[in-house]
């Protein structure tokens, strides 16, 4: 049975296609950091059901095409939006703000040419990070000797743990900044709202970095 192309469906359909609407908006959602995500769920499979592919497969192939397409950027919208850091990385591309030596695709093409990944380190990281990098290089120096280091080895799950640590703290220190930029949306407080904006980016910077030298630190372990 041909499913007709209009109501709902077609409504979301067309909102999917526009450049101009968000992922918030698909969701019909203001563009806050602090979601109800059990919310956001119940929405998701409510315009899933809408826009499922097979509702479509009696309709001519464009139809069905821009069912699919409508549908895959659902899929993305809602995982997204549904965790809290991808939220935020989204808000601020979305800003006008690209994270992009700490993300993932810079992270790929990296890989891709051997080069080293550009990244700025965190100035109040810098003394920790030159002595971390020092016990990292006797670490491989001493794995590729065959060689055991019980007291390095310990030095460096310490260093692990004050990192791990300083992840907890930059957690909560983006929720305390999620909060401020939501006020600041419903105020209306553009002034808010950026500095909001400036400090997400370098917690978030920070946080990107800190995940990576805790990557290297259990690379170097074994663990």
């Amino acid at each position: 049975m041909r499913v007709e192309f209009f109501g709902v469906g077609a409504n979301l359909i067309a909102m999917s296609h526009d450049a101009n609407n968000s992922y918030f908006t698909l969701f019909q959602l203001p563009q806050h950091l602090k979601l109800d995500v059990t919310a956001l769920e119940k929405q998701f499979y409510a315009l899933s059901r809408r826009l499922h592919p097979d509702r479509f497969a009696s309709n001519p192939a464009f139809e069905q095409e821009a069912a699919l397409a409508a549908s895959s950027r659902l899929n993305d919208a809602y995982r997204t939006l549904k965790d809290p850091i991808l939220r935020t990385q989204y808000l601020l591309k979305l800003e006008g703000v690209e994270l992009e030596e700490q993300s993932k695709a810079a992270t790929d093409a990296a890989r891709a040419t051997g080069e080293q990944k550009k990244q700025v380190v965190p100035p109040e990281l810098l003394e920790e990070v030159f002595e971390l990098n020092m016990q990292l290089q006797e670490m491989r120096a001493a794995k590729a000797m065959g060689e055991e280091e019980p007291e390095l080895r310990r030095d460096l799950m310490t260093a692990k743990d004050a990192f791990d640590a300083k992840m907890v703290e930059t957690q909560a220190e983006l929720e305390g900044l999620w909060s401020a930029w939501d006020a600041g949306v419903d105020a209306g407080d553009e002034g808010a709202k950026s500095r909001a904006k400036d400090a997400m980016v370098e917690l978030l910077n920070k946080r990107s970095y800190l995940r990576n030298l805790v990557r290297d630190v259990n690379e170097a372990l074994g663990l």
